[in-house]
């Protein structure tokens, strides 16, 4: 995604006790946010869903 959608986008990776975490309730070990907005998994680990999604979002 970050290929397709370049400066538009940006990845960060944090473990569940990281301190960005914290204020969210995360009760499984994947987590998918976009601008703090939580994502189902489907969505996440789809190519086209969400390719849909980021398009509609940026």
């Amino acid at each position: 995604m970050k290929k397709d959608f370049g400066d538009s986008i940006d990845l960060h990776i944090y473990k569940n006790d990281s301190e960005e975490a914290k204020e969210f309730k995360l009760r499984s070990a994947t987590n998918v946010f976009v601008n703090e907005e939580r994502l189902h998994i489907k969505v996440a680990l789809s190519n086209d869903k969400m390719r849909a999604y980021l398009e509609d979002k940026i």
